[in-house]
C-alpha cells in the first residue's frame, strides 16, 4: 500500500537571467512509493529531486499538482506531516557547544517528546561519541549524528539527500547499513544520491529525474535490462550509471 503518493506535482521559479519569467524545477510528476520501501530519486544537477523532496517535506510549498504521506494531504496539513517523518538534509548546523546526548534532547522537545538519547546515539553506533560536540565528529559521524536526529521522532517516513556525499568508502559502507537496518525494522526510506552504486545497493525501486520530469522508474534489476543490458566493451551487463548515463546523457558530478 502506497505511504507516499504525488499526484501532477510541480514547482516553477522564476528564471535566474530574467524575474519576469520562470522555469518548471518539477514538471508534473506522479509517484507511488510503498510502505517498506527504500526508494531513491536520482537525476543530475537541476533534474528536480532536491525540489521534489522539499516539497514532501515541507519545506517548499507546492505550485501544482498534490501530494501525500500516509494519507495525510503535505500542502493543507505540512505541520501534521512534520510529525511522520524525519529528514536528514545536505548540509546541518548545530549548537556547537552542547553535546551530542544534550543536541538530542533538544531535538526531542522540539516533539514535546522525552526520548533516549543514548539508545538513538547506539542505533547510529555513535554511542562513544555521546559527551562529544559535533565539531569533534568525522564527516562518517556527522552524517550518522544528523540521521539521530532525524529519528527523534520516530518517524513512518525518513528522508536523506545525499547522505554520503563526500565520504570515505568505509563511512559510506557504514551509513548504508545503517539504512538498511532501519528499513528492515519497518521504516520507508527516500533518498537522493549520485552514487549509482549506492542506488543500486539499497533501493527497491528507483525513479531517474531529468529537465522536473520522471524519465524512468522500476527495480535496479528491470532498469538495467532494459536500458543497459549489453554497455560498449563490457563481457557482463550494465549498472545503473549505465542506465543513467542513457536515459539523462549527463556525466556524473560528486
Amino acid at each position: 500500500m502506497p505511504i507516499i503518493e504525488l499526484d501532477n506535482l510541480s514547482k516553477q521559479y522564476p528564471l535566474p537571467n530574467d524575474k519576469s519569467k520562470s522555469f518548471l524545477a518539477v514538471n508534473g510528476i506522479s509517484l507511488r512509493i510503498e510502505a517498506g520501501e527504500i526508494y531513491g530519486i536520482l537525476g543530475p544537477n537541476g533534474a528536480g529531486k532536491t525540489t521534489t523532496l522539499e516539497m514532501l517535506e515541507g519545506l517548499t510549498d507546492i505550485d501544482g499538482g498534490s501530494a501525500t504521506i500516509d494519507g495525510i494531504d503535505v500542502k493543507t496539513n505540512p505541520f501534521k506531516v512534520k510529525e511522520i517523518i524525519g529528514v536528514q538534509l545536505q548540509a546541518n548546523e548545530y549548537f556547537d557547544n552542547l553535546s551530542l546526548v544534550e543536541l538530542l534532547i533538544l531535538f526531542g522537545a522540539l516533539y514535546n517528546r522525552s526520548i533516549d538519547p543514548y539508545e538513538l546515539l547506539r542505533k547510529v553506533n555513535l554511542q562513544e561519541k555521546a559527551q562529544a560536540k559535533p565539531s569533534k565528529l568525522s564527516g562518517g559521524q556527522k552524517q550518522r549524528f544528523s540521521i539521530a536526529c532525524a529519528l527523534v521522532n520516530t518517524p513512518k517516513v525518513l528522508f536523506l539527500d545525499e547522505p554520503t556525499t563526500g565520504l570515505d568508502p568505509q563511512a559510506k559502507r557504514n551509513l548504508w547499513d545503517l539504512v538498511l537496518q532501519l528499513n528492515k525494522a519497518g521504516m520507508t526510506i527516500v533518498l537522493t544520491t549520485h552514487n549509482m552504486e549506492e542506488a543500486e545497493s539499497l533501493c527497491h525501486r528507483i525513479a531517474i529525474m531529468d529537465h522536473g520530469k520522471v524519465v524512468a522508474e522500476d527495480t535496479p534489476q528491470n532498469l538495467i535490462l532494459k536500458y543497459a543490458p549489453e554497455p560498449p566493451q563490457a563481457p557482463l551487463h550494465g549498472n545503473i550509471e549505465d542506465v543513467f548515463l542513457a536515459l539523462t546523457g549527463h556525466e556524473l558530478r560528486e
